[in-house]
This record gives structure tokens, sequence and C-alpha cells, in this order.
């Protein structure tokens, strides 16, 4: 199974750089990518914390290696990422999965973002200015990742994988 989650992972790694690059939302001095967020849902749904963690890395490496991306979209995804796979992971409920993007994404991952801005990217924002344009970009990709995840749980192929992940 972890060869399977591994390269399920990668495999949204790829996804989510693309998605994450052609959906892009320019507010002011940020880039917002709802689809990063998406993406966060969908992996902490299926695999958990860790492997949401791993997804939101791999691809901010990706985005800033290409230029498609920031350094803010590390800390901007990332604590998202792994607290909202935390989250389910404790309650299995969907809004859990919401909560921690959210909150992870748009409220924390906004407000560590900001000395990585002044540290790295010589930026002049004020502390708070990013929180505003991280939940919108969260809030977005959050909604269609809750949504396509609960389809899933509902589907009958999908029943069949989470089986097979129970085994583990």
């Amino acid at each position: 199974m972890k060869t399977k989650a591994l390269v399920f992972t990668a495999l949204c790694i790829a996804i989510g750089y693309i998605g994450g690059s052609l959906i892009v939302i320019p507010l002011g001095f940020v880039r917002a990518a709802p689809f990063q967020h998406f993406m966060n849902i969908i992996v902490s749904f299926l695999l958990g914390p860790w492997y949401s963690l791993a997804q939101a890395f791999g691809v901010s490496v990706l985005r800033n290696i290409t230029g498609t991306g920031s350094l803010l979209a590390f800390p901007g995804s990332m604590i998202g990422a792994f607290l909202s796979g935390y989250l389910y992971r404790k309650g299995h409920k969907f809004y859990l999965l919401a909560v921690g993007e959210i909150v992870g994404s748009g409220i924390m991952g906004a407000l560590a973002s900001y000395p990585v801005a002044r540290l790295f990217l010589s930026s002049e924002a004020a502390l708070f200015g990013f929180v505003p344009v991280f939940f919108i970009s969260a809030l977005i990709g959050t909604i269609g990742g809750v949504l396509l995840a609960y389809q899933m749980r509902k589907h009958t192929a999908f029943s069949k994988f989470m089986q097979v992940k129970a085994e583990k």
C-alpha cells in the first residue's frame, strides 16, 4: 500500500503543479492558486496528513523551480495540507477537512508568509495583508475539494479503495 500511496501522491503533485500553474488569481503582490488547496483536500481525505504535506511541498518546489509560484507557496499550502489531513483523520468529518485547510492555509499560512516575504522577497506587506488573499484562495479550493471528496465517498470504486487503505 505504501508504494501505491507514494505513486498516487506523485501523481497528485503533477496534477497540482499543472492546475496550480494554470489556475492563478493575481491578487495584489500574491498569486493565489486555489487548485493547490483543492489538491490538499483530496490528498488529505484519501491518504492523510503526511502525504498531503508531501504533496503540498512537492507542488511548491515545482512551482518555484519553474517560476510559476513564489516562496509564499510553502507556508501558504503546507500548513493547511497537514492540518486538514490531521483533523480529518481525528474526526472523519468533511467539515474538518475544510476547517483545517482554511485555518491552516488561509490564516496560519498567511501569517507564516509574512516573515518569508520580509526576509526573502523584500516585500513591504502588512502583517495581516496576506490573510484576505490566502483566505479567499483557500476557500475557493476547499469548496471544490470537499465537494469532490464527498462524491468520492459515495462512489462504489472509492469504497474498494478505502478497503485497501484500511488493510494497511
